[in-house]
């Protein structure tokens, strides 16, 4: 919700006006989400302004943060290495990789360089888990005390630490570091002062390893209604924790990815990124579509003889390709969602098939159906309105077929399922859309000339 009386063109105006202490007044109590949105469309001289009178405030890296990934790099880019390495420490360790991450490849260790060696240590062994792992994603802001600890000695140390980004849950952990389990705060304040965390805990926490796909791990969250996700290493060692916050921003990268490799797509081509970045982005994508456009119009000259002779039918291929598309793709967007969600394994995939399928029939004889009378009633042809039913149906059973064992296929071959799928299984249902439709026709072409 944004922040009441933040108006963000007196803002902006402000920015190239007035003095650093007017604008702190301005936005001094206003949410970062909502600061966040001044940085876009200024000129570079009135970024680097804003960032630093938020700089001198310490509120710069909570805004940053809010920043839209394709934003974020450009803003760091106009700023200082000194003044981008204070923001890495001041961060939160999630958001400090976010920060690392962020910056030109060839300025990243130089800025790394410059950042306290206890905070450079904890972005470097987070970076160094592969990308898309939850350990990249973890903060390793938490608080993990040993069972023996009353409930009171454990308040105590709350009281002792301080703040932390987000407290939830204390950890139990053995000398060793193994997580043993959970206390959630709310109990940890009711118990009795004199009992212990090993008492009162929840024994083996549900968890996820620093290597589980970050997926997976916000799958978890939302499974077991969690308010935080403890990650442990390979000898179940705590290693960080992963937040509700963590788990929405999760679920956004990932429904915008799947989104964008659906149509072809790459997630830094955005509404504000540079023409020739989107250009550059869509030319691959655009040239395997126009491939597979040339494979379905090469069906098409092979019945050229056909089509000059029954003239009609040029008028209903449009309409049985296009039926076969958007079927394919309903299929498809379930499919590729319920893979999304854990609902659908290789293991069940027959049944997802089944009733695919069996939709697509049902649905083509129902299109098929109308599609026959239409045809009927505008050239008063039966044959012609057989034909197109027929196709509508086999090109609907082709369309449930391809949407549902195409992203199969791809998560079994270890590939993202939406990883262009949507060409794909639009170049099949044109493909034998045109096939059928204009193969039947040629079988009854002398009913049709």
């Amino acid at each position: 919700m944004k922040s009441p009386g933040l108006n963000h063109e007196t803002v902006r105006e402000l920015i190239r006006t007035a003095t650093p202490d007017r604008i702190l007044r301005v936005i001094g109590k206003s949410h970062p989400a909502d600061i966040a949105l001044l940085f876009r469309g200024l000129e570079p001289a009135e970024v680097r302004l804003l960032f630093d009178v938020l700089f001198s405030a310490r509120r710069v890296a909570k805004t940053l943060k809010e920043l839209p990934p394709d934003l974020l790099p450009d803003i760091l880019a106009l700023i200082e290495d000194e003044k981008v390495a204070r923001v890495i420490a001041w961060a939160d360790p999630d958001d400090a990789v976010t920060f690392t991450d962020s910056l030109a490849e060839e300025r990243r260790e130089k800025v790394l360089s410059l950042v306290d060696p206890d905070s450079r240590e904890r972005v470097r062994q987070l970076i160094s888990y592969p990308e898309g792992t939850v350990g990249r994603i973890m903060t390793t802001d938490y608080l993990a005390l040993s069972p023996g600890i009353t409930a009171q000695g454990a308040i105590d140390k709350i009281r002792e630490r301080g703040e932390l980004e987000a407290f939830f849950y204390l950890y139990v952990v053995e000398e060793s570091g193994r997580l043993v389990g959970v206390v959630p705060i709310r109990n940890l304040v009711l118990a009795p002062q004199d009992r212990t965390l090993g008492e009162m805990m929840i024994a083996e926490p549900i968890r996820a390893e620093v290597t589980m796909d970050q997926e997976e791990a916000a799958r978890l969250v939302s499974k077991y209604e969690l308010l935080a996700l403890p990650i442990v290493d390979h000898d179940g060692r705590l290693a960080g924790i992963i937040t509700v916050d963590d788990v929405i921003d999760i679920i956004d990268k990932e429904t915008t990815e799947d989104m964008y490799r659906m149509a072809g797509l790459e997630e830094e081509d955005r509404v504000f990124s540079p023409s020739m970045l989107s250009i550059r982005k869509r030319l691959p994508w655009t040239a395997l579509n126009l491939l597979t456009a040339m494979l379905a119009a090469s069906v098409v000259g092979f019945f050229e003889s056909t089509i000059e002779k029954a003239v009609a039918l040029a008028i209903f291929m449009p309409v049985v390709a296009g039926m076969g598309g958007n079927c394919g793709i309903q299929t498809l967007t379930v499919v590729v969602r319920g893979m999304a969600l854990g609902e659908l394994e290789f293991s069940s995939a027959w049944r997802a098939v089944l009733k695919e399928v069996t939709v697509g029939i049902t649905v083509g004889c129902a299109a098929g159906v109308l599609v026959a009378i239409v045809a009927y009633l505008w050239k008063g042809n039966p044959v012609l309105g057989l034909v197109l039913a027929s196709a509508m149906i086999i090109n609907l059973f082709v369309a449930a077929l391809a949407g549902t064992l195409i992203p199969l296929a791809l998560k079994q071959a270890r590939l993202d399922p939406a990883l262009g799928s949507g060409i794909f299984v639009t170049t099949f249902t044109d493909v034998f859309g045109f096939l059928s439709f204009l193969g039947l026709a040629t079988v009854f072409l002398r009913y049709l000339a």
